[in-house]
């Protein structure tokens, strides 16, 4: 599968690379920065020490659109939505990694996907997509008896929250229960806010130091509570992820798949784009 990175020269950029080129599955064909990137022109394998790779960093993905079957985009929401467009247009594949979406944009997702095939999912590494599936049965068991909240801690960069991976997993949650986390999700407290609603679902959101991502999800009942929880000590488990997502699109022409599906999981609670 010839793969294509977008958002090439950033941290996450540069951990696709790796991945791409360490994937059996794979081969690196395209990769793509932003407009006055001072790597512009330069070899993609340089970038992690792999050099001699012949593809270069271009500035629009319209110039290479066609040099890659599937594109992988870790970026941020308007520049998906652009990329998505482009990407139809040319009937090229797209997993994507990207966070903070709104409605609008996630519409925009699920319309291209009629045309072409998207992989779209808050977090892909296995062990997250794992813990999605350990919700469904703890919810099942102690959602109605329990206080429930979302705990998550990430780096000083990132610049959404709660996580796309925090929100999933209270969607996860509240699906299971019957609920919509629209209503039900509580972000943060101060004050006298008064006895919990044991209907909530609560997230609490930490930023800080290099944390690469934690989370948690607390089922707190009289007398117990249970803990699901996942910590990322790698980025290269969220790019080992993306690129197997990507291999596993060569079997798929169209449609919105998850990570849950690339996996096998697939179950009543996954894939935000199902329903």
């Amino acid at each position: 599968m010839k793969v294509g990175i977008i958002g090439a020269a950033g941290r996450m950029g540069r951990i696709l690379i790796e991945a791409t080129l360490a994937n059996p599955q794979t081969t690196l064909a395209a990769a793509v920065d932003v407009p006055g990137s001072s790597l512009i022109g330069a070899d993609a394998g340089e970038l992690v020490g792999q050099g001699g790779q012949g593809v270069f960093l271009v500035d629009d993905l319209g110039k290479v659109v066609n040099d890659a079957d599937v594109f992988i985009d870790f970026t941020v929401p308007q520049a998906t939505v652009a990329n998505v467009d482009i990407c139809r247009a040319a009937g090229t594949k797209l997993v994507i990694g990207t966070t903070g979406l709104n409605d609008e944009q996630k519409a925009a997702l699920r319309e291209a996907a009629g045309d072409i095939a998207i992989c779209f999912a808050p977090n892909y590494s296995i062990g997250v997509n794992l813990c999605f599936k350990l919700l469904e049965t703890a919810a099942r068991v102690m959602g109605e008896d329990a206080d429930i909240e979302v705990i998550e801690a990430h780096h000083r960069h990132k610049i959404d929250a709660p996580s796309g991976t925090a929100l999933r997993l209270g969607e996860v949650v509240a699906q299971t229960l019957g609920r919509d986390l629209k209503d039900c999700a509580v972000y943060g407290r101060e004050g006298q806010t008064g006895a919990r609603d044991r209907k909530t679902i609560g997230f609490e959101t930490i930023r800080g130091g290099d944390i690469v991502g934690d989370h948690t999800v607390l089922f707190a009942a009289d007398g117990e509570r249970v803990e699901i929880t996942h910590k990322a000590s790698s980025r290269m488990a969220f790019g080992r992820g993306a690129v197997h997502a990507a291999a596993w699109l060569a079997d798929h022409d169209k449609g919105l798949f998850d990570m849950q599906d690339v996996l096998g999981l697939a179950g009543d609670s996954a894939g935000w784009g199902k329903g």
